[in-house]
């Protein structure tokens, strides 16, 4: 077994895994040209072969990559061999590797004080008024699509089902019409219904 560490477009080596969710891996990793820390996402092998995903997974990275604000994740990379025949690579997303604790989390470990609830939902919606304006639906807020930082700072995460509103391409849109988690889906959402910015506010 090669002890070599993995090297995405000869930039970016990938280390160990920190998290996952339905259609991607995400791994603590290392920006070789700049000297910095990372997250990369990488689409699962699976899903790889199916073209509406990869089509879905690229959208996350352009919509993604638009936003520029203190309590949404930055994107700063992506790749996809399937745009380039030199290439090998999985499809996927370098972001800002943010350091902190989930919501989730700091919820299951007791009652939140009413000062920090207050400042988490103000995170929060922060971030959902900018992605808004940006034509950007998150589709799937929830506690553990949220970290705070040690500062005690929201960071909005996993813009992995979001889709530009403006976005008309009916594969995308049929692919995506029923993603999220359960819990947290506005009515029309559970229904497969358009959505619009009035879900992530629900």
């Amino acid at each position: 077994m090669s002890t070599e560490p993995r090297v995405l477009a000869g930039r970016y080596r990938v280390d160990e895994l920190i998290g996952h969710g339905g259609m991607a891996k995400v791994y603590r990793g290392y920006d070789l040209t700049l000297g910095r820390e990372v997250a990369i996402k990488i689409l699962d092998p699976d899903l790889a072969r199916d073209t509406a995903f990869r089509t879905r997974f690229r959208l996350e990275a352009q919509a993604a990559s638009r936003m520029s604000h203190p309590s949404i994740v930055r994107v700063f990379d992506a790749g996809d061999s399937a745009a380039d025949a030199s290439s090998d690579d999985p499809p996927y997303i370098v972001m800002e590797l943010v350091k902190g604790t989930l919501l989730k989390d700091i919820i299951a470990a007791g009652p939140v004080p009413l000062d920090d609830t207050i400042r988490y939902v103000d995170g929060i919606l922060e971030a959902l008024n900018y992605s808004h304006r940006a034509g950007v639906v998150h589709r799937d807020i929830k506690p553990g699509n949220v970290m705070v930082t040690p500062d005690g700072k929201v960071k909005v995460m996993d813009f992995g089902i979001a889709r530009a509103v403006s976005d008309s391409s009916s594969t995308v849109a049929e692919t995506t019409q029923i993603i999220g988690t359960a819990a947290y889906f506005s009515p029309e959402q559970a229904k497969g219904e358009p959505v619009d910015a009035r879900a992530d506010l629900y």
